[in-house]
């Protein structure tokens, strides 16, 4: 009785005003939600929309989530612009905190703050490692880039968890899977007294604009972003389609190996099993959402940081399970599929359909 017709053309406005539609979709199926679980509606978008915004140290926080997943969603949207399909972000990101652990439990006492510097370079360059893993696999035997990001993240759960439940186990941790605290030197500066917000924002906003310049302003950035549109217009243009799988794969993974630095060396301090908290997967999230351009993608990673926030908020305070903030991440993810599909398609009522004349 009906059928999805392809438009003749695709409205701009809607291309940018579908997010907006989607938040506010999730927003009312949230309450729905809410009123299913026995909850005040009003009470349970406050902690998810209110809340987080509602003073000097949730904003903090509100920041701190934020800040991984803009800069995971920044380094995927260099690869979904290529047409690189990068789905293991989360595994790079464990790498990156892994080695930046590595490094950070070198310093001492005694040690100076220039080790800050080697802390991060190291979470980049394992990031960059993990991502290479995937490029070198796809590059020489045409393997699923997707399916090797995505396995690569078990991997890279079972080294952590072999680092922190044996050679670098705090023996004076209580027999806690854990690393040893690190160095004062280690840590990251701070940005305001009394809160966890450092220096990692800083570094994620210069990275957004810094990838805005690479994609739209230089030749290289052209280049990929042409290579993910028209590989044949690319490659008639003489641009390697393999040089843009590297440099797709690690930009991304050096992004997910600094965004995982600064979260050991920044808000945690050490090294556990909690780390892997769903950046990566959620940054996936957030790069469309926010339409894989880095002004989109601050607001986004905003609003998921929200989600964050606002699971933990309705387990303390609601008694609901902390999951239901996955739970409105992927609302958020439907919803978003729902109105691009409208974008994209017309839905036509066939009344001479065979089905319908059958029944």
């Amino acid at each position: 009785m009906f059928k999805l017709e392809v438009r003749p053309a695709q409205s701009r406005f809607w291309g940018f005003g579908s997010p907006i539609l989607a938040a506010v979709f999730t927003a009312l199926l949230g309450m729905l939600l809410f009123k299913a679980l026995g909850k005040d509606p009003l009470s349970g978008l406050r902690v998810f929309f209110w809340e987080p915004l509602s003073s000097a140290y949730s904003l903090g926080e509100l920041m701190v989530k934020a800040t991984p997943l803009l800069l995971i969603a920044l380094g995927l949207a260099v690869c979904y612009r290529s047409n690189v399909w990068n789905i293991g972000a989360e595994g790079q990101y464990i790498i990156g905190a892994v080695a930046a652990t590595g490094v950070a439990l070198m310093a001492g006492n005694d040690t100076g703050r220039w080790i800050v510097i080697p802390v991060l370079l190291a979470g980049v360059l394992g990031g960059m490692v993990w991502a290479a893993l995937a490029a070198l696999l796809r590059d020489k035997f045409n393997a699923s880039e997707i399916l090797v990001t995505l396995m690569l993240v078990y991997v890279a759960t079972m080294v952590m968890n072999y680092l922190v439940f044996g050679p670098w186990k705090d023996p004076a941790g209580y027999n806690f899977p854990q690393t040893e605290m690190f160095a004062a030197a280690t840590q990251i500066p701070r940005l305001m007294d009394g809160s966890r917000l450092n220096i990692g924002l800083l570094i994620t906003l210069l990275s957004a604009v810094g990838l805005w310049v690479f994609l739209f302003r230089t030749r290289l950035g052209f280049a990929q972003q042409v290579g993910g549109m028209a590989p044949a217009a690319a490659r008639y243009a003489g641009f390697s389609s393999r040089k843009a799988l590297w440099l797709a794969l690690l930009i991304s993974g050096g992004a997910a190996g600094l965004a995982g630095a600064l979260e050991v060396a920044g808000p945690l301090g050490q090294l556990t099993p909690h780390l892997p908290a769903g950046y990566g997967f959620a940054a996936i999230i957030v790069a469309f959402v926010g339409r894989l351009h880095p002004a989109g993608m601050v607001l986004s990673s905003i609003l998921m940081g929200m989600f964050y926030i606002g699971g933990e908020l309705a387990q303390s305070r609601l008694g609901l399970p902390k999951s239901l903030g996955g739970v409105f991440q992927g609302l958020l993810l439907f919803s978003l599929l729902a109105c691009d599909t409208l974008i994209v398609y017309r839905v036509r009522f066939m009344p001479g359909s065979p089905v319908l004349k059958e029944a």
